[in-house]
């Protein structure tokens, strides 16, 4: 395989990476305040135009507004507590229009307009070699190592709702389906999910600790638009951290 290829393919295992990992980033446009105590902030993805966020109120809710243009990237808020089996995440979203070519089980298509994506600590010592590897090198570029694990939830044009999908490019990356095709379109869509039991299923154990919580839109691997407002993401049954 040619130098550019291998170049071109640890560039994007890099940013898939990204989609996990706390980048640096400020607060881009704040139409309203955001809600007390809560440290939401941009998350640029390397090589990435970012999609832009912004506080607003849509449909009688605080919400961020994620307009996207070919563009990825992420607003973030770190966490550092414990799951346990009572932990609940609940969320919501809105979208007016879905991404047609988009599907998140295709890494050359795997955009979406609306994601919601937990991440999770965990022994790095039982990676692969090379995972570890990529992850070393992910933390050198950026100063920051991505999560052991990330569970991201996800509206996708045609998958069937409950559809558990391994991120193509690395597994350390889990997604769920819970909206698929144009109905509910044009609404507020609320979810309650419970992290422990859905991270269980994904990954085969129990979860380690939540260490941040993130909302996402993109649009740049099918080089579209998306646009979504994002209500607020509150998780209830932690633990304190140890």
């Amino acid at each position: 395989m040619p130098a550019s290829c291998i170049l071109d393919d640890r560039r994007r295992w890099l940013v898939t990476l990204g989609t996990g990992l706390a980048f640096g980033g400020g607060l881009l446009g704040c139409a309203t305040a955001p809600p007390a105590g809560e440290d939401w902030h941009d998350v640029r993805l390397p090589g990435k135009s970012p999609t832009r966020y912004r506080w607003q109120n849509k449909g009688g809710r605080l919400a961020v507004l994620a307009e996207a243009d070919g563009s990825a990237s992420m607003w973030r808020r770190r966490k550092a507590r414990v799951v346990t089996p009572d932990t609940v995440a609940s969320f919501s979203w809105w979208v007016d229009e879905l991404i047609a070519e988009a599907n998140v089980r295709d890494a050359d298509r795997e955009d979406a307009p609306a994601k919601v994506l937990f991440g999770f600590g965990g022994d790095m010592r039982r990676l692969p070699g090379r995972t570890r590897a990529m992850f070393e090198l992910a933390e050198t570029l950026t100063g920051q190592r991505p999560p052991f694990a990330t569970l991201m939830y996800v509206w996708d044009p045609r998958l069937p709702v409950d559809e558990m999908v391994i991120n193509p490019r690395t597994d350390r990356i889990r997604k769920i389906v819970l909206d698929s095709g144009p109905a509910g379109l044009g609404r507020w869509r609320d979810h309650e999910r419970r992290l422990h039991a859905d991270f269980l299923r994904a990954y085969g154990e129990a979860p380690g600790p939540l260490e941040s919580v993130a909302v996402m839109t993109d649009a740049d691997n099918t080089r579209s638009r998306a646009r979504a407002w994002f209500g607020p993401v509150r998780v209830s049954g932690l633990a304190p951290a140890a």
